[in-house]
């Protein structure tokens, strides 16, 4: 039986135009439900989110995802790692709706690297690779990581002196380094504290959403 609307991810679909202006496709819808139904079904167990709903789910974390895309090279082919991918955000999404990004996962925690490798099957996600380990330690775990990114993504901008430095490990030079940080209106932490950030607002008034980013670009 179909979902209720309230109970469904209608509102994500309908910000497509807005966001990425074109309306979503049948692939797109069929994987983003899909998506929201094992990390419920995954909840049960594992508590990856807060998040109880797909309407929820669709809102705070596939929606949100997607505003990263406003701050992505249109390149095609862009290499990206999503550092501290948790349940998969915002990689997976980006993902979803762009095909020709080449994406690497990098999660400490088991679960949720259980978690990615079972969705990626799932959503029959080709040249997905997911990496379990700490971001900081990418050059003893993972030597081959190092410098080969275009961009490097996070949603724990509150974890930046930590952050930082590690994801420049990951990029190649003059790389982008992208984290999400509090609505607009919202007081982020001066970039006097980091040498090299910068925030940047992203603001779609047909939607009532603003958000803003710390960019940081490695030297070249």
């Amino acid at each position: 039986m179909p979902r209720e609307r309230g109970e469904s991810l209608g509102p994500l679909f309908d910000a497509f135009p807005a966001l990425l202006e074109r309306r979503a496709s049948e692939q797109e819808r069929s994987r983003f439900e899909r998506y929201a139904d094992l990390l419920l079904l995954w909840n049960r167990t594992h508590n990856l989110t807060g998040l109880r709903t797909v309407a929820s789910i669709g809102r705070v974390l596939f929606l949100d995802s997607l505003l990263f895309r406003s701050m992505l090279l249109r390149d095609p082919g862009l290499r990206v790692v999503d550092i501290g991918a948790g349940p998969g955000i915002p990689g997976i999404p980006l993902r979803i709706v762009d095909p020709s990004i080449g994406l690497t996962l990098v999660e400490s925690k088991r679960k949720p690297v259980s978690f990615l490798l079972s969705l990626i099957r799932e959503l029959d996600l080709e040249d997905v690779v997911v990496c379990h380990g700490r971001a900081e330690e990418v050059s003893t775990q993972y030597p081959d990581l190092v410098g080969k990114f275009d961009v490097a993504l996070s949603r724990a901008v509150g974890e930046l002196p930590r952050l930082l430095p590690a994801a420049m490990q990951y990029l190649r030079p003059g790389g982008l380094f992208i984290s999400s940080g509090p609505p607009v209106g919202g007081r982020p932490r001066p970039t006097s504290q980091f040498p090299g950030v910068e925030w940047r607002s992203v603001k779609y008034k047909t939607l009532g959403i603003s958000r803003l980013f710390a960019i940081s670009q490695k030297p070249s």
